[in-house]
């Protein structure tokens, strides 16, 4: 019985020894021609980023960024090149020259009413009208560097097609940063119109810059790392009355300023300590002159959470103060909740086995767990459907600084993007050559 044990053992273990060396020596030659192909690529990819960052576009609006993906893609001789794809959005197929898995990859292309502040050359200058308003247009939140750092994993991946074991699914992303008012955009849209299906793939992967990160470094995190988005407005209604004879009135700015305190404690009060959330009013407004007391308060703001109980909590309390307050003081109100992205939450077993590779790339020393943060990525879509890795890019040329993100003097350097090319590249490659 030991014999034939051993007798049967032997070639199983030689073939996996074999099969465990030919992985290696793949992934060797990939890690080596993908730093290659950067190195020859990242000069191009660089203008191009400060081409997308000049002429930056508003969400569903994306145009001009969206033809300039679409050429690119094509020009590289794409399998498949799919545009107006949730209004604006672009997807490409590339097949490898082998056989093996599908895995997607994404970025995000719309930039923000926000009017640049910064010393680039290259700096927008672009105007446009955004709800009813002209405002400056600029790429406030890096993705002008998402997206240059997609169009070159295309180079890099493109030029070794031959090479790649399955098929990458490149999604370029319009209005993440949300649709305007009345239209529906983003990741969500783009999976309602089944941009992950034929072919389906296996695992996303997705990255963003992070203002408070240098360059040559990344984050990430295991589990939860940005927070669900919703956004609610309320309008609270009383009777007007002149401001000297309050009594005659029913005061929505009393009303509305007891709520927005009585908000605080759904955070204080309703919730464990230990569970993060966020309850906030950024918009109040009411009356049209001092003296009188108006008929209506308008009031926007947006409720940020991990757990889906705690966001169940946070709408039926606010509800709960909404009737309570309102009915005190003899008014009424309307409350419109809309639940944004879910969180976006790193699938375990996907981060552990992709978390070395990022180490790789740029060395252990420089890669880091971040703290998980109450901003949202509807990232968290396409994670939802498959297991997905989403991680930060450091994008601050060392001694120097750059405004937040959202921010008039947010300042993301060229470097970053190399960076974010060969990480990306690498992560595709390893994640295809582990599932054969």
């Amino acid at each position: 019985m030991a014999t034939t044990r051993s007798f049967r053992t032997a070639p199983l273990t030689v073939a996996l020894l074999c099969w465990l060396a030919s992985g290696a020596a793949a992934q060797d030659a990939a890690i080596d021609e993908i730093d290659e192909a950067v190195d020859r690529y990242a000069g191009q990819i660089i203008e191009l980023r400060q081409r997308i960052h000049q002429n930056p576009e508003l969400g569903n609006r994306e145009f001009d960024t969206a033809a300039l993906v679409a050429e690119h893609l094509r020009e590289l001789d794409f399998d498949e090149v799919t545009v107006d794809v949730a209004h604006t959005g672009v997807v490409g197929i590339l097949r490898g020259g082998l056989p093996g898995d599908v895995v997607a990859v994404r970025a995000d292309m719309d930039a923000l009413p926000v009017t640049e502040d910064t010393s680039y050359p290259f700096a927008s200058t672009v105007r446009t009208e955004y709800l009813g308003q002209q405002v400056g247009v600029m790429h406030a939140c890096g993705h002008d560097v998402h997206t240059a750092v997609q169009l070159g994993v295309a180079s890099v991946l493109a030029s070794m097609r031959d090479r790649i074991p399955g098929t990458i699914k490149f999604i370029f992303q319009p209005a993440e940063e949300g649709p305007p008012p009345g239209e529906e955009g983003g990741a969500d849209l783009m999976v309602q119109e089944g941009v992950l299906e034929d072919p389906r793939p296996s695992a996303v992967f997705g990255l963003h810059t992070l203002a408070s990160m240098e360059v040559g470094r990344l984050g990430f995190r295991p589990g939860p790392m940005l927070a669900a988005v919703d956004h609610f407005k309320i309008q609270v209604t009383g009777r007007q009355a002149h401001g000297a004879y309050p009594h005659l009135s029913i005061d929505p700015i009393v009303m509305a300023s007891q709520i927005v305190t009585a908000f605080q404690t759904i955070r204080s009060r309703n919730l464990s300590p230990l569970e993060p959330s966020v309850v906030t009013v950024g918009l109040m407004q009411g009356g049209t002159r001092f003296n009188i007391i108006p008929a209506d308060v308008w009031m926007e703001g947006t409720v940020r959470t991990y757990d889906p109980d705690a966001r169940d909590t946070i709408e039926r309390r606010m509800n709960e103060i909404l009737a309570g307050i309102t009915t005190a003081g003899g008014g009424s109100y309307e409350l419109e909740y809309d639940r944004g992205s879910p969180a976006t939450i790193n699938d375990t077993e996907l981060t552990a086995q992709m978390a070395p590779t990022l180490e790789r790339v740029v060395g252990a020393e420089q890669v880091e767990i971040v703290e998980p943060v109450m901003g949202g990525e509807d990232f968290s879509f396409f994670a939802n459907e498959v297991p997905g890795f989403f991680f930060r890019l450091g994008m601050v040329r060392p001694g120097t600084e750059s405004g937040g993100h959202h921010t008039p003097t947010f300042q993301a350097d060229d470097a970053s993007v190399p960076v974010g090319i060969r990480a990306i590249s690498n992560l595709l490659m390893d994640y295809l050559i582990s599932k054969q």
